[in-house]
């Protein structure tokens, strides 16, 4: 097998959330270190961003969870493996996973996986289908949480052979960067969704599913609204239903229950997050389930924003509390409440202050340059 790092990832699905970016980045940054990419994938929005030039994309249906789809699967792989002289093979979810273990079993290529989350292990046969992500030459973490999440439950898969590390996701600081926006494209994004900036504007990204926290966020802003009244704040609530309308109707109802259908603004999409982010104010982000990694509070900080968020999971290793965001009582809507109320009375200053110092923290320990260097070194470490 040649020396050359021919790098092959695999992911169900190229969208924009943090696994999928992860893998983007890492592609791209590949070939300007002379080594050759490959990305795996069904299909998704970010694929048609990527640089045919530098990436080769291969399309398979690699989100199926059918047991002979994920065999047959793996049988491709073993062909483009051998075709491309793939030397590792990076997977980034289960289902592919095993489609890869199989695969670089039988050719006898390195394989990486990527633990992205907790995911549900209830029960013996979910946490053997979860298993497969730590069966690789190298398990790799994307924060201090999931790093402790994998040795407290999945002790049995791991042994002396594996490496196992941790490297935390990273964002481009230079799309996430205050000074990049003009104000004609903020006024433009205000006007869209028909608010001013006259009000302080609370801005709570996310897609609408239970764990991320949307009613206990409502819940808060009703107490926010009996202390500082009607006309001291906007509230965006920005992210897809992703066909979950029952979920986004019992949202609206309580905004109606809670007399907030003028201050509440439900957004599905926004093409540019950077912005969104500079238009407001105050950041939110109340999963009363742990983040793996918690991008939201990555790229609030990253924008020189202020962010509130539950002290559970990622959240606890990416903002430094009262220095860089403001951490909340975990499922207490009370506690929530509190927080946004410090955050909307901070004088100019102590708010400009913590956006600095935020911005620092993200530039230091979570851009995306840090985060590809330290996968690409361990790939070369990985076959020395």
């Amino acid at each position: 097998m040649s020396s050359n790092l021919n790098v092959l990832q695999v992911i169900p699905k190229l969208g924009y959330g943090g696994a999928e970016t992860g893998c983007y980045d890492i592609a791209h940054f590949l070939p300007e270190n002379n080594c050759k990419s490959y990305i795996v994938t069904s299909g998704g929005e970010l694929t048609k961003f990527i640089d045919k030039k530098k990436v080769k994309l291969i399309r398979l249906p690699v989100h199926s969870k059918n047991p002979l789809l994920i065999l047959i699967n793996s049988i491709i792989l073993i062909a483009i493996i051998l075709i491309f002289n793939i030397s590792i093979v990076h997977a980034r979810s289960r289902a592919p996973a095993w489609s890869c273990l199989i695969a670089t079993k039988l050719t006898r290529r390195k394989f990486v996986t990527t633990f992205h989350g907790t995911y549900n292990f209830r029960g013996r046969l979910k946490k053997f289908y979860n298993s497969v992500m730590v069966r690789s030459d190298l398990v790799i973490a994307g924060s201090n949480f999931i790093f402790s999440h994998i040795q407290e439950n999945y002790q049995e898969f791991l042994n002396s052979k594996k490496k196992f590390l941790v490297i935390f996701r990273g964002i481009n600081v230079d799309y996430f960067d205050p000074t990049t926006k003009i104000e004609t494209d903020e006024k433009k994004l205000l006007n869209e969704w028909n608010i001013t900036d006259e009000k302080k504007i609370i801005l709570m990204p996310g897609r609408l599913t239970s764990w991320k926290g949307q009613e206990l966020f409502i819940e808060a802003i009703n107490l926010v609204k009996i202390e500082l009244g009607y006309e001291a704040f906007h509230v965006v609530i920005l992210g897809s239903d992703q066909g979950r309308d029952s979920y986004k109707e019992k949202l609206i109802k309580l905004t109606e229950k809670y007399n907030l259908t003028n201050q509440v603004k439900f957004i599905d999409h926004c093409k540019d997050m950077a912005l969104a982010y500079k238009v407001s104010d105050i950041i939110v982000s109340a999963s009363i389930e742990p983040e793996a990694f918690g991008r939201v509070a990555v790229e609030a900080q990253s924008m020189e924003k202020i962010i509130i968020a539950s002290n559970i999971g990622g959240s606890n290793e990416t903002i430094l509390n009262e220095k860089t965001g403001l951490l909340f009582e975990s499922g207490d809507a009370r506690s929530l409440s509190k927080k946004i109320i410090q955050a909307m009375t901070m004088d100019e200053t102590s708010l400009k202050l913590m956006g600095k110092e935020g911005r620092k923290n993200i530039i230091k320990k979570f851009n995306v340059e840090k985060m590809c260097f330290s996968t690409y070194s361990e790939y070369k470490r990985l076959l020395n």
